[in-house]
């Protein structure tokens, strides 16, 4: 991802996510050198994923797909993507948070080996109020 993505990638954000990231909070990662990356289809993004990586560890902070291409297996091509990325980093794990009635992500999740370690009571934003982040790790 580069600075010119910026304006696409917050086009697919808000199509994804009843509480996008905002334009603040990508730009943000661009600039302390997280891995900020874009999945294109003849030349279109139709996803992106954000990744920290410090003292060993990697934090998954964004993962998302176009809705309308969700569940052909592109999320899991880029979560792997990421994975790799991290353990070129010489990451050993890999954390990630989830909104709990986030249930597709959650079986992707599962499906790559990742783990329930907690519950952050609140985390993020609702139409009523808060809800609960699941915390999830990986052994890399």
């Amino acid at each position: 991802m580069q600075e010119e993505d910026i304006e696409p990638v917050m086009v697919l954000e808000r199509l994804a996510y009843e509480f996008p990231w905002s334009e603040g909070n990508m730009r943000d990662c661009l600039k302390p050198g997280y891995s900020c990356w874009v999945c294109l289809r003849e030349g279109r993004i139709i996803g992106h994923a954000i990744m920290s990586v410090a003292a060993g560890e990697a934090s998954i902070l964004n993962l998302c797909i176009h809705p309308d291409l969700q569940g052909r297996g592109l999320g899991r091509k880029l979560l792997k993507q990421m994975l790799a990325i991290a353990r070129q980093q010489q990451a050993d794990t890999a954390f990630l948070e989830l909104r709990r009635s986030n249930r597709t992500a959650s079986s992707l999740y599962d499906a790559i080996g990742f783990n329930e370690i907690g519950l952050r009571q609140d985390y993020y934003p609702a139409k009523k109020g808060r809800e609960d982040a699941i915390l999830m790790a990986k052994v890399l």
